[in-house]
């Protein structure tokens, strides 16, 4: 065999390398994102607030020849996630008691597109395409960083406690179809949808599982008080006096608070009083209670869980009665004057 003839026995089995399509497995994997932590969100939040995590698509094809190469197109879907049911307008994370928050994933820094589920379809998944070489025993690989952005909108009315959103199965789905040649630069597929017109296509369901959090922290807020006025006497108390008066405040939903009522000024040996100085500073006093119940039967004070009131926030104004009564007296008439006392109220949540 001359010099000319092997040449051109080599360029024609190059050539019907070229013609063969190739057969050479790829597969395409990701990794898992870190948590997309939106940290504490305020409610009625003035401003949106924004988070990011990224995971890496890898995919790898198994030795071609020396100047063997693949493409790839994969479609990076994400569906509503565990608590949600629509994409559109936001996705929805919740608390434990199935409370709302409302958010939403993009493909892109300035948060201006949607991170869909349908490939082609609005709102769209992410399209990425890897091309590579694949050399002979050693195969190739090529490999991608995408991020996902978040954002949870401002003016929410939110409820207090955690709240998250698992992504996982087929809400983070990788599809992909790919090319591969033996020789020279392999096509990119059109479609990562389609068997037809390219090597191989495959679906992987929970391919970049991740979940989404965030915090609303309890809060109370707008406190109002009303003074208790147990009117005038004329001299001794002969009879229960009973008056009311009020405390008002705001909290959240599901926000739990507590609310205690010291002593007071003046009181002695648990007992509250009133008291009168009179201009040579003879001090006098008047003993009365306050009550958390209308029977006047649970005294109010200011060790949580044992005597304070206990509430839950709805997100409206709500109103706390105090319920007080000043005993008849005993011994000598209290001077004439008027009587006061100052109480602290220490609200907890």
């Amino acid at each position: 065999m001359n010099l000319a003839r092997a040449l051109a026995l080599l360029l024609g089995l190059a050539w019907l390398f070229h013609l063969a399509p190739a057969r050479a497995d790829t597969v395409c994997t990701a990794t898992a994102p870190t948590a997309l932590a939106f940290g504490t969100i305020t409610n009625w939040a003035a401003t949106a607030t924004n988070a990011m995590t990224s995971f890496t698509i890898t995919c790898n094809t198994a030795a071609l020849s020396i100047l063997g190469s693949a493409s790839v197109r994969a479609c990076l879907k994400i569906g509503t996630g565990s608590t949600g049911s629509t994409l559109l307008p936001a996705r929805t994370m919740t608390n434990a008691t199935s409370d709302p928050m409302a958010f939403q994933l993009y493909s892109n820094a300035g948060r201006s597109t949607v991170w869909g589920s349908v490939p082609g379809g609005s709102p769209a998944a992410v399209v990425v395409t890897l091309n590579y070489g694949v050399p002979l025993i050693t195969g190739g690989s090529g490999a991608q960083t995408v991020t996902i952005y978040g954002q949870v909108p401002a003016a929410q009315v939110l409820s207090a406690g955690s709240f998250a959103s698992s992504f996982g199965a087929a809400n983070v789905s990788l599809e992909y179809a790919y090319n591969e040649t033996i020789i020279g630069i392999a096509q990119p597929p059109a479609l990562c949808t389609t068997a037809t017109g390219v090597i191989g296509h495959k679906t992987a369901d929970n391919a970049f599982p991740f979940t989404v959090r965030a915090n609303v922290l309890p809060q109370c807020s707008t406190y109002v008080t009303t003074d208790m006025d147990f009117g005038a006497n004329a001299g001794a108390i002969t009879a229960n006096l009973d008056r009311t008066s009020t405390i008002g405040l705001t909290c959240i939903n599901r926000t739990a608070y507590s609310i205690g009522l010291n002593d007071g000024q003046n009181a002695v040996g648990g007992v509250r009083r009133m008291r009168f100085t009179a201009p040579d500073n003879t001090a006098y006093y008047i003993p009365y209670e306050l009550y958390r119940d209308a029977a006047r039967s649970q005294r109010w004070g200011n060790t949580i869980n044992t005597d304070t009131r206990a509430g839950t926030g709805n997100g409206a104004a709500q109103t706390l009665t105090v319920y007080g009564r000043a005993p008849p007296t005993s011994g000598a008439i209290p001077a004439q004057g008027s009587y006061n006392d100052v109480i602290t109220v220490t609200i907890t949540y």
